[in-house]
């Protein structure tokens, strides 16, 4: 062991007034709110003085090398750095110690996808870390006034960094070029640090900091805000894939838009997946389908097969005169507002044919893909070992545009709206000769972002297998991204890690993208624990299903009669107190997810215990059987509930209503009050929180919005009081039964001007309003409550 390099982050003791509004390098500080929970960041940088990284003065890494630097970049934050004799591409550098300090590592643990991670010495972080939040305690203090330290990994010239401990306790950073020719040995600002008591926060201005230092990427609040966003995110959808995988057709479909729509949830984007393209495949050999073979497959031209083209010599009713008229059918029938097409980064899997005719002009070679030390020491992944095994049609850099814009183009003409773009972290297998990994993965990401934004409207595109910062830091304005490994309906093992790495990663990527959760089964047996997910993950919601394999009593919780959903307005992540805590394999805790709305809060509960194991952990450190767990949800696990108790009218006493779907009981809570549940293995709940106001005349007042949905909350879109008389008006939409609590039992309610009856729970306070969906599918809804 290493008693002198090694420190307990426990020990730290840190000054924490606000920071000034600019940076030492002229960067605008981003202006810290307070979100019930204090929101204040370090004022010193971190300083590195006889092998100590201190933070304020207090130690955070000890046995720092000597040939370890750091850099200022602003008042709370620094960069660290390393240098060596020898220029290389590849070079791991020990950054210092530390041990009894929780941690949460988001790792890279296959090439295309990140999962969480959390110990608390520095031999249990995994190689590939690309995010790593450490949680310190002051002497004596409880856990409100926890400190944090982020470490981010980033790009630093030609070169992309990674953070991995050793079996000595020492943080290490890994940082390579990818490409032999590509060398250097100096690297000043391989990992960027910040401080905070806010873990959210803390993430949020660090970021800030990044984004205006390298110029490289766009945060998703700014996209936002230039109205960049896809106008998939708030509607329902439905995807090919799990329903047909690569057999897709025009008439399956057909079958399944129209059952969804009948069953009255239509679907009103549609993306068809893999087994749409014009491909050739030299390694299916005979009728015998030999598994990973797919992957071999290469791209011929940039129309759409014949399953989806009828030649002149077919008449078949089934098969359609072009994608084109295909398209637009579908339009026409099942009114959908958004078809996406997928392809992946180079085309397809195993890249462009290079002697196809059509596809010369793309100048594609037959490129080897090759593996970092760093993804070998992870899982295998078949479709990377098999393209490692058949090659890829590699195309050329300098004609990367002109192929994006012809398919892209292309696709526009035949009434497509966009795209969903795989298989994107293959370029770091490729990057020999080309300058390396940072470099061709920049030039294929502004030549992808430069299409879409050419040719199709709203940013329509969804990015995915491109967790890697290599692209995440390159995404100037790619607004949408896959934050999991796929959704695998016939394994059981995996349901639970797909919420879990979702929520951990949206820490990561919700400040570039709106995660993406992925598809799921309505009719499943973790349909509910998937669709609870998607209602509080602020994502866009779209299922798999086989035609008429649907759910829709589950579906009707999500998809209102038009075809739209309740979005909450942020990436769903997990609570403070279930930031370090296992919530897969410690066979004690509960997985909490927080978001809001605009007018309430909602919290997603989950059992994510005994159904499953992290890849790279042992079996036997995780509970074999499904367990039963008790928990509590608390108003305080919202991170930013200030933003609706602080608006007019004042809340009362601080107390808030909270909405459970799962029991449908209604509870009264403090700020800091807690409501114990119990959930067995892939149970969950979704708990609505909105304040309780006052008023006037009396009256305590907190809409709950359509109860009947999972996200309730989201349904309303105003509140006030009209002329202060002792009516209560409500605007909202979509059709169900509205909840509120209410102190008082009102006189009369009308909806939309129509009186409709009520109902009135004088233990709970609990109103109750039936709403029919008939009235509300097609427009909005105003209710008046009089006392």
């Amino acid at each position: 062991m290493l008693p002198m390099a090694v420190v307990s982050m426990r020990a730290l003791h840190l000054y924490s007034p606000f920071l000034s509004s600019k940076f030492p390098n002229g960067v605008s500080r981003f202006s810290a709110r307070s979100f019930g929970k204090s929101s204040v960041f370090l004022k010193r940088p971190p300083s590195l003085e006889n092998g100590i990284l201190t933070l304020d003065g207090a130690p955070a890494l000890v046995g720092v090398p000597e040939n370890v630097s750091i850099t200022p970049c602003s008042e709370s934050s620094a960069f660290l750095g390393a240098n060596c004799d020898e220029r290389k591409s590849r070079h791991v550098f020990k950054i210092g110690g530390f041990q009894n300090a929780r941690f949460l590592s988001l790792f890279r643990f296959k090439i295309w996808w990140m999962i969480p991670r959390m110990g608390n010495c520095a031999r249990d972080i995994p190689i590939e870390t690309q995010f790593l939040l450490m949680e310190a305690m002051k002497e004596g203090s409880c856990n409100d006034n926890a400190v944090y330290a982020l470490f981010l990994p980033i790009l630093d010239g030609e070169f992309r960094s990674s953070l991995q401990g050793n079996i000595v306790n020492e943080l290490q950073v890994c940082v390579e070029s990818g490409n032999c020719s590509t060398t250097e040995s100096e690297f000043p600002r391989a990992v960027f640090m910040n401080s905070g008591d806010n873990p959210f926060e803390l993430i949020k201005e660090s970021m800030m900091i990044l984004q205006k230092y390298t110029g490289t990427f766009t945060l998703r609040e700014m996209k936002q805000a230039s109205q960049c966003m896809p106008g998939i995110l708030d509607w329902f959808g439905w995807c090919t894939w799990d329903a047909f995988y690569q057999d897709v057709n025009p008439q399956g479909i057909k079958d399944g838009l129209k059952t969804l729509s009948e069953g009255g949830t239509p679907a009103k984007f549609l993306i068809i997946d893999d087994g749409w393209q014009d491909t050739a495949n030299e390694f299916r050999k005979g009728e015998t389908f030999i598994e990973g073979s797919q992957f071999g497959a290469r791209l011929m031209s940039i129309k759409e097969n014949s399953k989806f083209r009828r030649t002149e010599v077919e008449n078949s009713e089934n098969i359609p005169l072009s994608l084109k008229d295909f398209v637009s059918e579908m339009k026409t029938s099942f009114g959908l507002k958004h078809v996406y097409m997928w392809h992946a980064l180079l085309g397809y899997w195993g890249g462009l044919q290079p002697d196809s005719p059509t596809t010369k002009k793309y100048n594609p070679t037959l490129k080897f893909p090759v593996q970092s030390p760093g993804n070998l020491s992870h899982q295998r992944d078949i479709a990377m070992d098999c393209m490692e095994k058949y090659g890829v049609g590699f195309v050329d850099p300098n004609n990367i545009h002109e192929f994006y814009n012809d398919l892209h183009g292309y696709l526009v003409s035949q009434g497509v709206d966009g795209v969903k773009v795989d298989v994107q972290n293959v370029l770091e297998t490729l990057a020999t000769g080309y300058g390396g990994r940072v470099l061709l993965t920049r030039k294929y990401q502004e030549a992808l972002e430069k299409s879409i934004l050419g040719n199709f409207k709203d940013n329509n595109i969804i990015c995915c297998m491109s967790q890697s910062t290599d692209s995440v830091y390159s995404w100037k304005s790619n607004a949408v991204a896959r934050a999991s490994d796929d959704y695998y309906p016939k394994n059981p093992k995996t349901q639970t890690l797909h919420i879990a790495s979702v929520a951990y990663n949206s820490l990561f990527f919700g400040e570039f993208v709106v995660p993406d959760w992925d598809m799921f089964y309505s009719l499943h047996e973790t349909a509910e624990f998937h669709a609870v997910a998607r209602a509080v993950g602020g994502c866009g919601v779209y299922v798999s299903d086989k035609p008429g394999k649907h759910d829709f009593e589950i579906l009707k919780r999500l998809v209102l009669p038009d075809g739209s959903v309740l979005r909450a307005k942020y990436p769903g992540r997990p609570s403070r107190d279930c930031l370090f805590a296992d919530p897969v394999s410690d066979g004690k805790s509960l997985l909490k997810i927080w978001n809001m709305n605009n007018l309430t809060g909602v919290i997603g509960i989950f059992n994510c215990q005994g159904a499953g194991t992290w890849p790279g952990l042992d079996d036997d450190c995780c509970p074999k059987n499904g367990l039963e767990l008790s928990g509590y949800i608390s108003p305080s696990d919202i991170e930013f509930i200030s933003e609706i108790i602080s608006a007019d009218p004042p809340p009362s006493g601080g107390d808030f209503a909270v909405f459970s779907f799962k029991s449908g009981s209604l509870a009264k809570l403090p700020l800091k009050g807690k409501l114990h549940l119990n959930l067995k293995t892939l149970d969950c709940d979704a708990l609505t929180v909105s304040p309780i106001k006052v008023y006037g005349h009396g009256i305590q007042f907190a809409p709950l919005g359509l109860i009947n949905m999972y996200n309730s909350g989201g349904a309303i879109t105003a509140i006030d009081s009209v002329l202060g008389d002792g009516i209560i008006r409500v605007t909202g939409r979509g059709g169900g039964i509205f909840g509120s609590y209410s102190n008082l039992e009102p006189k009369h309610c009308t909806v939309n001007e129509k009186t409709i009856e009520f109902q009135f729970n004088r233990e709970e306070y609990f109103l109750k309003l039936d709403i029919l969906r008939g009235v509300a599918a097609a427009s909005s809804w105003e209710i008046m409550i009089r006392y």
